[in-house]
């Protein structure tokens, strides 16, 4: 198929310029450049432009003392304008231009080029096919301060027919600004160069349209394309613009437009734009219309190809059809092409997110069989998966494979070996790791330090995370609000809270983000250690900071509150949380219970359960706990025994409660405590009954009521049993 051009005859006419042998333009490199027009400066002299041309072909041919002297006294008399009318006698003697640009420079080292000597050296290049030294100097136009596209445009066209110039220097200036990143001023370049009449290739103008559509500047590429469209385009020209409707998210208009352009341009699409299309349906998973369109390529004359194949791979991988990928991959074998690493790794990454290890070394052997490298993407994401599932071994087994492909690992691929060995507590291991990384050149990120520190504190190994969070900030790496709460929890756990509290106003005095986390996990910290007055700052300052509480902030503060017997404030917190709309959380509920429990009212908080349950709550065996230990402190043996009772019901009528150890040992303690030893044994079997083992605690508590009855026999039974079951008694009961 025959392409449209807007011009035919010229995208041919760079290819008839012979290149002649000649030196690289060196003072180019070296020019001085002005960003004033010359019609500032003073007209130029004829008389003056001929003796200099003169003495310049007679400097070329015989180079004495007298014709240099000559040289020089007719240049240090030039002007801007003078300067431009040289270069136009040079035209066509590229050497002669050379040499004047050359001995300009030598006399007159502070003379400044204007856009219009610049765009006369341009046509010279262009003319003699030094197309490189052309787009050189075009760059070194449009990087000039204070020189506006409009001047750029307007000195070239100005130029153009006294150098008699062809149009491919317009070519070329839309091209060196798409290259140079400069699309704004590529197409504002082009809408000049249009409104004064002068055309550029379609080559160019796909050069501009395909670099608009990729920054996404979709409508002013469908402008571009509507002022070049009468002139004729070519099949590159259609597939930019169906990529154009596809990132736009117009498929629908994709079909009216290539209808289009096959009957009044004779465009017709090809394999790319079938491929274009399929891509676009497999990333947005309408995978039935991207199989409509492969079958239908054979009777277009097209064959679906590797791209084709991965791209519907990808898709049905990324929409969570894997199965359906992996008949994909056989029909893709079964039509004799050969996987690459892009189709193998669509199916490993989708195998890994599955958590599918079998699957994943499935693959990995046909990719060894097959000769097909996998790259360091593929390796971290299957290291990755044996490392969270704790098969560090596995890991270590692919680590060695990348070596043996010839890949140098980077920080990802230790990073995910470095987690492996933290979330196992090898910390050592991690370090080693750690230190070989360093040896080999790859630099740790935050991620990386992230990881060894969360290991550290999670090991209780403050001092060494300390140290290497120092290290962290001597080498010039930031720390994320991340790293300062791995820190802050690290503090916090071990009771640290001034050393906590430190690194928090240290976040922000470094105006790192604060985020919710972290406030959580300072009020947490002093929320376990009763400190409600500084854990009431911590919230201020949150909330002051418009970071909006959690479910987690509230059942943290109500926890505290509750734990100190605070019962009052607890309820304003609660209160709170309510209005705000956010849905209380099992572990929220329980604390309030605990409070009301702690402050002697059990039954108020059995009608405080009873009113949630009410409203759709539904209590875990912690809650019933809560209530039945707070009633046997209340010494109130016959509520916690209907509450136990009660659980026993529902569970028979298909309930999910089940009373465990905890729940009958808070009633067998309360028995014991009350002397009720018959009562007490009678808890005890119907523990066994149930399937319900006693533990060391129900023991020492039937043990402890018998001596304080003095009934010893029936102590040292109980002492006995316990130690048949395993259990190691106090020295003393």
């Amino acid at each position: 198929m025959v392409a449209h051009r807007l011009l035919p005859s010229r995208i041919l006419l760079c290819s008839r310029v012979k290149t002649t042998p000649h030196t690289r333009l060196k003072p180019l490199k070296t020019l001085s450049t002005s960003p004033e027009s010359e019609t500032t400066s003073s007209s130029s002299d004829p008389y003056l432009v001929d003796k200099l041309c003169f003495s310049l072909n007679q400097a070329n041919n015989n180079n004495n003392s007298a014709t240099a002297a000559s040289l020089r006294n007719h240049l240090i008399r030039l002007n801007p304008l003078s300067v431009v009318e040289v270069l136009y006698r040079c035209r066509d003697d590229l050497t002669l231009a050379q040499r004047f640009i050359q001995q300009l420079s030598l006399h007159l080292p502070n003379f400044k080029h204007t856009s219009f000597s610049l765009s006369a050296i341009i046509h010279i290049l262009v003319r003699s096919g030094r197309l490189s030294d052309a787009q050189s100097c075009l760059l070194r136009m449009i990087r000039r301060s204070g020189v506006s596209r409009a001047e750029v445009v307007s000195s070239l066209v100005s130029t153009y027919s006294n150098c008699a110039s062809n149009d491919s220097v317009f070519d070329l200036l839309i091209r060196t600004y798409v290259q140079a990143r400069k699309l704004r001023e590529a197409h504002e370049a082009f809408t000049l160069l249009r409104s004064k009449g002068y055309t550029v290739s379609i080559d160019a103008c796909n050069a501009l349209l395909g670099s608009l559509v990729r920054l996404g500047w979709v409508e002013l590429a469908w402008g571009v394309y509507h002022d070049i469209s009468p002139s004729g385009i070519n099949v590159y020209t259609l597939n930019i613009m169906v990529n154009a409707l596809c990132k736009d998210g117009q498929m629908d208009k994709v079909g009216s437009f290539l209808s289009q352009v096959q009957e009044k341009m004779g465009v017709y699409p090809d394999i790319v734009t079938y491929n274009t299309l399929i891509s676009a349906y497999s990333s947005k998973g309408f995978m039935e219309e991207a199989f409509e369109l492969m079958d239908a390529m054979p009777s277009k004359g097209f064959s679906p190809g590797v791209y084709t194949y991965n791209t519907v791979i990808n898709g049905l991988c990324k929409h969570r059809r894997y199965e359906r990928a992996k008949e994909v991959f056989a029909e893709m074998l079964e039509s004799g092409l050969s996987p690459d690493s892009t189709t193998y790794r669509s199916l490993l990454m989708e195998a890994c997110k599955k958590g599918d290890a079998v699957e994943v070394e499935e693959i990995f052997s046909d990719m060894r069989c097959r000769d097909v490298v996998p790259d360091l993407v593929c390796f971290s994401s299957v290291m990755s998966l044996f490392a969270r599932s704790g098969d560090l071994d596995k890991a270590l087994v692919f680590f060695d494979f990348v070596k043996d492909a010839g890949l140098v690992p980077d920080n990802v691929i230790y990073t995910v070996l470095i987690q492996g060995y933290c979330k196992k507590g090898m910390i050592s291991e991690a370090m080693d790791l750690r230190n070989e990384m360093l040896r080999r050149g790859c630099c740790m990120d935050v991620v990386a330090y992230n990881t060894i520190l969360h290991g550290l504190c999670k090991r209780k190994m403050l001092g060494d995370a300390d140290k290497l969070f120092r290290e962290m900030t001597e080498r010039g790496l930031f720390p994320d609000s991340y790293t300062l709460t791995i820190l802050i929890d690290g503090h916090c756990k071990l009771g640290n809270l001034q050393n906590a509290m430190e690194l928090f106003k240290k976040m922000k005095e470094k105006r790192i983000r604060l985020d919710v986390v972290t406030y959580n996990t300072l009020l947490d910290g002093f929320g376990k250690v009763g400190d409600i007055d500084t854990a009431k700052e911590i919230w201020t300052d949150m909330v002051s900071r418009e970071i909006l509480p959690t479910p987690v902030s509230y059942s943290i503060m109500v926890n505290a509150l509750c734990s100190k017997g605070h019962l009052p404030e607890a309820f304003r917190v609660w209160d709170e949380m309510m209005s705000k709309g956010v849905k209380p959380t099992v572990m929220i509920c329980n604390s309030m219970i605990k409070g009301y429990c702690r402050s002697g009212n059990a039954s108020d908080g059995e009608s405080f359960l009873d009113k949630l349950v009410s409203e759709g709550f539904v209590p875990d065996i912690i809650t019933y706990n809560t209530l039945i230990y707070g009633y046997v402190r209340e010494e109130n043996m016959s509520r916690a025994f209907g509450l136990v009772k009660k659980m026993e019901e529902e569970k028979q009528g298909g309930g999910l409660l089940v009373p465990d150890v905890f729940t009958y040992n808070s009633i067998l303690h309360g028995f014991c405590r009350q002397n009720q030893m018959k009562e007490a044994e009678a808890v005890l079997r119907k523990m066994i009954e149930r399937g319900v083992n006693p533990d060391k605690s129900t023991y020492t508590a039937l043990i402890n009521g018998f001596v304080s009855q003095d009934n010893l026999t029936e102590a040292f039974r109980f002492h006995d049993e316990m130690l048949q079951r395993g259990f190691s008694p106090d020295d003393q009961f």
